[in-house]
């Protein structure tokens, strides 16, 4: 599912025909990864990754966590049963219950990451950073919702440069990815 749909799109930009609908379906598209590259999944999915062992923890690279699915040596040795694992949902790092160490080597886990929805908060990022790609590409004059210059910035953002606002940013924060563990 994506985090708004053409229509609500058309709604955002006060776009009433379908001339557009295929090249506006593109900017949609594109909304998800931008926001997830911040925030980390929105709607829940299935994730395999290979993690390196650091002993008395494993860190998932995609959070929040929903659940854990399976944990496998990859060398090898018989996966471990989840039952006996804990999850940090928030920061993705995985110890053992009776607190002994990982076996050394990589592990494949097996976890759905992702918020189960789109909370409003991030619906209503998407729809202004939409509004704001779709102006930075066309001006004012197409899509241009309350007559405002949103297409006109003029000072970038870290790591994001001139293409995310920072009220969309601002809406997101509550959402942001913790710090990566190493």
């Amino acid at each position: 599912m994506a985090l708004l749909t053409l229509a609500e799109a058309k709604q955002q930009l006060d776009i009433e025909t379908g001339a557009h609908d295929g090249e506006l379906q593109l900017y949609v598209d594109a909304l998800a990864p931008v926001i997830e590259g911040y925030i980390g999944p929105v709607e829940n999915r299935v994730v395999t990754e290979t993690i390196a062992s650091h002993g008395a923890s494993l860190a998932l690279r995609q959070t929040p966590v929903v659940s854990l699915t399976s944990l496998v040596p990859v060398l090898d040795g018989a996966a471990l049963d989840v039952a006996t694992l804990a999850v940090d949902t928030v920061t993705g790092v995985i110890t053992r219950r009776d607190r002994s160490l990982f076996a050394a080597g990589p592990w494949t886990v097996v976890y759905v990451a992702g918020r189960g929805g789109v909370p409003a908060t991030v619906k209503l990022a998407a729809a202004i950073l939409l509004q704001h790609l779709w102006r930075t590409q066309y001006g004012a004059a197409r899509g241009a919702v309350g007559g405002g210059d949103d297409y006109s910035v003029t000072e970038p953002v870290i790591g994001f440069g001139y293409a995310v606002p920072n009220r969309v940013l601002q809406l997101l924060e509550p959402y942001k990815t913790p710090p990566a563990v190493a």
